[in-house]
């Protein structure tokens, strides 16, 4: 038994004893799935340790090898190296700090052990994928995944949009997956083998690589993965999911569903390297999602979706940092940014879901200046959000920063998607900064009841001339309820103060998150990462940041003034609806797919419905027939026909005598 083992095991056994042994115990399924989670914590964190010191079992053996004849080789291993343990780590950290959020923000929830369980299961999953030396391994961790966001986005299954959203995930990503299945099925096929290792080697090797055989497969799994990664033309499903509980869509969306894809394609990055146009189609679908998806969450108004449509944004960038890289090219800057991409969205998702509690809402009237009445919010959404906009030090700036320096320095050796790739990923950049700068504007901005307040006093104290009660106000010393004058320092309780607060676990996950996105981009200069950064171009460094800059002072511009501190308010309105609806892609959905399959199932049904009816009618027709033949009959025998039976009677006769 190894640690990777234990890494991927024991949140599935966790999710499996809580269906089984508990029935109605909030607090026993908390306890099993959080000892669970933090066992797999640790060792995930043993297995880091171990690779560290270089004594870490490189292919850990499961059940053995599947016996399935043809020679076709089935090992179900495990593959530890360096990257992958820092992704287990990453996913036993976000899914262990979101099971601690979990059992506070679904106190009353009636259903939070099911909940729980299916956490446990998709955090194993996740785990699978990330640590699979097997193709086969790997397409049951990724199958797994998405039938566990299935159960996780519809949770709150007696909301019809719930229920919606949960449907067209699982639709998507399936139809999506198609191409995916027949990839694995060449690759593995073709080198008789499903070990990821010997499959890297069969394909890279002469004269395997370039086929067309090849180019198919490779173009398949780059499908599934766009599918599973929200990317192009996929990507309407993902903002949807925001239907589900938001520890369910921090855990989906920050270091394991969408995140997946980016691990797939990182595991089998030298096949898409010795292919072309997997490679160029990798880039340009990835990165003008990320362009698109950065500016429909500029404008959206409902604030969770706006952290939905970043993701689908971020893991663009991942794909994109992916696909830049030529041949030879290690996955490790794509993979910075994922571990980056994890700490801080999933402490932003789970900060919204905070102030979610406290004022019933995610949309923009609802959040605006929540940072202002509740002052604990503050610095924790502070970090997220400037880790996001990548500002230096933080984890986001670093990250994005190497990507990008990489691509440039692709580009500048002449290779193709590279230069495109620079481009998309640099307005990228400043596009993030943008919308981020807007929500934390909207965040921090005065509500609308204290604006309101301030305007009365000041016509107030226009009216009544000259007896400086706004001076009054603002100078004298604050008092509690009672009127007692409060000490220098000293807060005054408020209704505020009794809101539902997270407990100690909830909160010190949170804190570890925002530590870990502050000082997280100190990983790039871990041993199990290789990546330059000890060469920056500073000049595209210097760059990135003044365009980032110039674009957050224009964003505070376009708020000022505004109901909400709002600098989307400023573009028209017709353009944040069709933001709000993704562009109308469901209308897409339904002109291109769901018309044709409904027009065809009626067609179908039709024809179905006119052969029942025809066999239904046949015993009747026959039964007619029978009796208009019966009428012209005269019931009695021929002469003729007499003769001939007498015929065949003397025949048979003379047959069996003479025989």
């Amino acid at each position: 038994m190894q640690p990777s083992h234990l890494a991927v095991a024991l949140p599935a056994i966790g999710g499996v004893l809580t269906l089984l042994l508990v029935r109605r115990s909030s607090r026993a399924a908390a306890t099993i799935n959080l000892l669970a989670g933090f066992v797999a914590l640790f060792a995930a964190c043993a297995l880091l340790a171990q690779q560290l010191r270089g004594n870490a079992t490189t292919s850990p053996e499961t059940i053995g090898d599947l016996a399935v004849g043809g020679g076709l080789r089935i090992p179900l291993h495990l593959l530890v190296d360096d990257w992958s343990v820092l992704v287990a780590v990453a996913v036993a950290v976000v899914s262990f700090v979101v099971q601690t959020f979990a059992r506070w923000y679904l106190w009353s929830d009636p259903r939070y052990r099911q909940f729980a369980a299916t956490v446990g299961l998709f955090t194993a999953a996740m785990q699978l994928v990330v640590l699979s030396g097997d193709l086969v391994l790997t397409l049951v961790g990724w199958e797994l995944m998405g039938w566990c966001s299935y159960l996780l986005i519809g949770h709150e299954s007696e909301r019809e949009k719930a229920r919606r959203a949960a449907y067209k995930a699982f639709v998507v990503t399936r139809l999506a997956d198609a191409p995916l299945l027949v990839g694995i099925a060449a690759l593995a096929v073709g080198a008789r083998s499903t070990d990821i290792p010997t499959v890297l080697r069969f394909w890279t090797a002469e004269p395997h690589a370039g086929t067309t055989t090849l180019t198919v497969a490779v173009l398949g799994i780059v499908c599934g993965v766009l599918g599973k990664s929200a990317q192009i033309p996929f990507q309407d499903w993902l903002p949807d999911a925001m239907e589900g509980p938001t520890p369910a869509s921090a855990l989906i969306h920050a270091a394991t569903m969408v995140a997946a894809g980016t691990v797939v394609l990182a595991r089998l990055l030298p096949l898409v390297q010795h292919t072309e146009p997997a490679r160029l189609a990798l880039v340009v679908l990835a990165g003008v999602t990320a362009v698109v998806a950065a500016v429909l969450a500029f404008l959206q108004q409902d604030l969770k979706k706006l952290l939905a449509w970043s993701t689908v944004s971020q893991v663009g960038i991942m794909l994109t940092a992916l696909g830049v890289l030529p041949t030879g090219t290690p996955p490790d800057t794509a993979i910075a940014h994922l571990l980056g991409h994890a700490m801080f969205k999933a402490l932003l998702f789970l900060m919204i879901g905070w102030a979610t509690v406290l004022v019933g809402g995610t949309m923009v009237p609802r959040l605006s200046g929540v940072v202002r009445r509740y002052r604990d919010l503050r610095r924790l959404l502070a970090v997220g959000f400037l880790a996001l906009a990548g500002v230096p030090p933080l984890v986001g700036f670093v990250s994005k920063d190497l990507i990008i320096d990489s691509a440039a320095h692709h580009a500048a050796d002449g290779d193709g998607p590279a230069l495109l790739g620079m481009v998309l990923l640099g307005v990228v950049t400043v596009l993030t900064a943008a919308y981020a700068m807007r929500a934390w504007l909207v965040l921090q901005h005065g509500t609308v009841f204290q604006r309101r307040s301030e305007i009365e006093v000041f016509e107030d104290s226009y009216t009544v001339q000259e007896v400086g009660i706004v001076e009054m106000f603002r100078n004298s010393p604050q008092v509690d309820e009672y009127g007692r004058e409060l000490a220098p320092g000293e807060r005054p309780v408020v209704d505020d103060d009794l809101e539902p607060q997270p407990g100690l676990m909830p909160t010190t996950g949170l804190l570890v998150l925002a530590f870990l996105s502050v000082v997280g981009g100190a990983v790039v200069a871990s041993p199990l990462l290789d990546i330059d950064w000890k060469h920056p171009d500073w000049l595209l460094m210097g760059s990135s940041l003044l365009l980032m800059v110039a674009a957050g002072l224009l964003v505070r511009v376009m708020s000022l003034r505004t109901t909400y501190g709002d600098a989307s308010e400023r573009l028209p309105m017709s353009w944040r609806l069709l933001a709000s609806r993704g562009l109308g892609v469901d209308t897409a959905y339904t002109a291109v797919v769901a018309r044709p399959v409904l027009a065809l199932a009626r067609l179908v049904s039709g024809l179905d419905a006119r052969l029942d009816r025809g066999v239904e009618r046949t015993p009747a027709l026959v039964r007619s027939l029978g009796d208009q033949t019966a009428r012209v009959h005269t019931r009695t025998p021929t002469s003729g026909l007499l003769a001939v039976i007498g015929g065949v009677l003397v025949v048979a006769f003379l047959g069996v005598t003479l025989w």
